[in-house]
């Protein structure tokens, strides 16, 4: 019976060794099957994320931004305003002009809605609005019409050339118009949103009608956005 005994406790050891390596051997075919099932699906989620973030509610990210030139403005504090003035952060340019009766005021308080349900955020967002009219909005003019809005949007101008050589960078453009009544004048412009990223690329346009809630939205989706070299 001691010798039976001695048997049983030689043979426990062979045993003992073998159902670690088999566990072993499972537990790394079931992290195989994992990665097998999860890197798809990762690769997958991936591009779905990087699909929406080229989509905004009320526009289009552009697949890749374009660099703006070098352009030579005025701003409302009356100095230079060049290319660098939109470095550093996300900017919304919106082309109008203060005599117009109806689409820049109501654009520009649906932009302050939209800024101030962004919280603290906001400072993270410039509003730039781009006078048309040189002939009549002067520097301080347009200082007070903007801060009228908002005190932190802030706007600029210059001569008509120099416009329109950055509408051609920006897509934007604007003709002036004699009015129907033999007196002044209207200018026709285009009314998206332009989205500068803090590199000072054109990056994508919001198209109206604008609504409040969606610019909102569509401008935590762009602050969220990781800006590419």
């Amino acid at each position: 019976m001691e010798e039976t005994g001695r048997e049983a406790g030689r043979s426990r050891p062979t045993r003992s060794k073998g159902i670690p390596i088999r566990n072993g051997v499972i537990r790394i075919a079931a992290i195989a099957m994992i990665a097998a099932v999860a890197l798809p699906l990762g690769i997958l989620a991936w591009r779905e994320q990087a699909e929406r973030s080229r989509t905004l509610v009320s526009g289009t990210l552009l697949p890749q931004p374009r660099p703006v030139a070098e352009f030579a403005l005025t701003g409302d504090d009356g100095k230079p305003f060049t290319r660098a003035g939109l470095l550093g952060r996300w900017t919304v340019v919106f082309v109008g002009y203060t005599h117009c009766p109806d689409v820049c005021p109501t654009t520009l308080s649906q932009l302050k809605a939209a800024k101030a349900g962004l919280g603290p955020d906001a400072a993270r967002l410039a509003v730039l609005f781009m006078s048309v009219d040189p002939e009549r909005d002067a520097p301080d003019h347009l200082g007070r019409y903007v801060r009228y809005f908002d005190k932190d949007f802030r706007a600029v101008t210059g001569p008509a050339d120099a416009l329109t050589a950055l509408g051609r960078q920006l897509g934007f453009v604007f003709v002036k118009n004699p009015a129907a009544e033999g007196e002044g004048y209207g200018i026709d412009h285009s009314a998206e949103l332009i989205l500068v990223d803090p590199k000072a690329r054109l990056a994508g346009y919001l198209t109206p009608p604008f609504r409040a809630e969606a610019l909102a939205a569509d401008f935590e989706t762009i602050l969220r956005k990781q800006v590419a070299p």
